[in-house]
């Protein structure tokens, strides 16, 4: 393999129902940072039915070029046509870097794809980074320059990995949806729109899809909220997360939870902050009755300000919080709310 041959980073953006997924517009930001450390272009391959309309929506949030791949067979996703599309994109075009979103698609997609190319795939990656490998000089062995470190949790969390990939080309990574920061949209800006069909022939691995179940929820994705109510294992029980839920009304927040809540069957998946859960970043974090440990951390450690209130003064989320409240939330939450109601009620 000819590394040298290998040149951009580039970006699959993702879409559903001709909508582009809101991880193609982070990866893309995160995709313009390594792009400027390593001199080059960023470019979003845009794969589906009737999607070359999305290209301008890329170019908005960083894409200098669209690699479109349109056919009838990529209208809904199906992991043969697709690893079919992006891996040739790959053969012909020879990206750098590939980063794929983290998503149900992507985590299908990702490693059928770097197995057909046969390079590498660091899966889940938290930091992106343009360094040298090894991290530090090997006395007898060279350091190469100009890598992509990809940062992810490793043993359950307990430890941080960072992988490279340097004899092999893409180096591929998928990132966890909310790690990565948007950039602001630049409207109107324009990309250089290329067409490329690889051909496609459907065959006994082309799955027939029968019928579309779409799944519908009166729970508010909580990556979007502005202000997070967590609770923990400590709130106590199902019943007591009406105290949280009290807090989160007067706020204007969502209520969500640490994992410990999903497995014991208070609260559903979708309101999950951790490792194994979603990642978030809203302006303001209550962690209530969370210990802290680094699988939720790891979901939660980038918003703006962190509120612990915990009955144990050596819990580690305290390690990680702008501000702390040691005490019984039976007691605390309540009259927080109280005191916000009253405060809302005088300045009107």
């Amino acid at each position: 393999m000819n590394l040298e041959e290998y040149k951009g980073v580039y970006v699959f953006a993702q879409q559903v129902d001709n909508e582009i997924s809101s991880i193609a517009f982070e990866l893309l930001g995160k995709a313009k940072d390594l792009a400027k450390d390593l001199n080059t272009e960023v470019t979003a391959v845009l794969i589906g039915s009737g999607i070359k309309g999305l290209a301008d929506q890329l170019a908005e949030y960083g894409a200098d070029k669209v690699i479109v791949v349109d056919d009838p067979e990529l209208k809904d996703y199906r992991t043969e046509p697709y690893a079919h599309a992006l891996a040739s994109v790959i053969n012909k075009y020879k990206p750098e870097i590939m980063l794929v979103g983290a998503t149900a698609i992507g985590r299908d997609l990702g490693p059928r794809v770097s197995a057909r190319v046969a390079t590498g795939l660091t899966a889940d990656c938290t930091v992106l980074e343009i360094g040298d490998f090894p991290l530090q000089a090997v006395s007898g062995q060279e350091q190469l320059h100009n890598q992509l470190l990809m940062t992810r949790p490793a043993f359950g969390g307990n430890t941080i990995a960072t992988i490279a990939c340097p004899y092999n080309r893409p180096q591929m990574a998928t990132v966890r949806a909310g790690v990565m920061q948007k950039i602001e949209p630049v409207k109107g800006a324009k990309a250089v729109v290329e067409e490329f069909n690889p051909g496609f022939t459907p065959d006994n691995k082309y799955v027939e899809i029968l019928d579309i179940v779409k799944a519908v929820t009166e729970t508010v994705d909580i990556m979007d909220a502005k202000i997070l109510v967590s609770g923990g294992r400590g709130v106590g029980s199902p019943e007591n997360f009406k105290i949280l839920e009290d807090l989160a009304d007067v706020l204007g927040g969502t209520v969500s939870c640490s994992r410990a809540v999903v497995d014991s069957g208070w609260k559903p998946k979708d309101l999950q902050v951790g490792q194994t859960g979603k990642t978030v970043r809203p302006n303001v974090y209550f962690a209530i009755g969370i210990s802290g440990a680094i699988q939720h951390v790891a979901g939660m450690e980038e918003s703006d300000i962190i509120i612990a209130i915990n009955k144990d003064a050596d819990a580690p989320i305290f390690d990680v919080a702008d501000y702390g409240v040691v005490g019984d939330l039976n007691k605390i939450v309540p009259k927080l709310t109280e005191a916000i109601k009253a405060e809302i009620v005088a300045a009107k």
